[in-house]
C-alpha cells in the first residue's frame, strides 16, 4: 500500500504530536541516512500487529533501539505539550533492564505525564492512527494538567 493510500485511510497520522514525532526522527539523523525515507517508513517500527507482537517473547530484556524509540515517543509528547503551553517540558526515564520502568514528563515542579511501563520490549501499536491517538491522548493529559495547575508548572 502506498504512503498516500496509509494517509488517507488513516486521517490521524497528520496529528500535532505525529508532526512532533516525525521531527524527532529526523533530528536523530545527523548524517542524512533517512534523507530518502518517508515520514510514515521512519514511524513504522512503533507499528506492530498481531503477527509481530507473537514473534516478540513474552519475557524479554528491550533492546536499545526500542528503548531509544520508546524516549523519542515520550519526547514528542513533551515538546508537544511545550508547543501548546508555551512551558518548557523535561523527560525522565528510568528503567529496569527487564523492561519495567517509568516516564515522567515535568513541567517546574508539576509531574504532567507520569507512565508506569512494562513489557516495554513489545512497545508499539496496532495501526498508525493508534500510534496517533496515545500520542494526543498523552499530550492532551498533560496540557490539561498544566492548564490546571499554572503556577505550579510555571515555578
Amino acid at each position: 500500500m502506498s504512503e498516500a493510500a496509509v494517509i488517507a485511510a488513516e486521517p490521524e497520522v497528520s496529528s500535532v504530536f505525529i508532526n512532533e514525532l516525525i521531527k524527532q526522527w529526523r533530528a536523530q539523523d545527523m548524517h542524512g541516512a533517512w534523507e530518502g525515507k518517508t515520514d510514515l517508513e521512519l514511524l513504522e517500527p512503533y507499528v506492530l500487529d498481531k503477527e509481530k507482537r507473537k514473534q516478540i517473547p513474552i519475557m524479554g530484556d528491550p533492546d536499545p533501539e526500542t528503548l531509544w524509540r520508546l524516549e523519542l515517543f515520550y519526547n514528542a509528547v513533551g515538546l508537544a505539550i511545550e508547543r501548546a503551553t508555551g512551558i518548557m517540558v523535561s523527560p525522565i526515564m528510568k528503567m529496569h533492564h527487564e523492561g519495567f520502568g517509568r516516564m515522567v514528563l515535568t513541567a517546574g515542579r508539576l509531574v504532567v505525564v507520569n507512565k508506569h511501563l512494562r513489557d516495554v520490549h513489545r512497545f508499539g501499536f496496532p495501526t498508525f492512527a493508534k500510534l496517533a491517538e496515545e500520542g494526543d491522548k498523552a499530550v492532551a493529559s498533560g496540557v490539561e494538567m498544566i492548564n490546571k495547575y499554572p503556577d505550579v508548572a510555571k515555578f
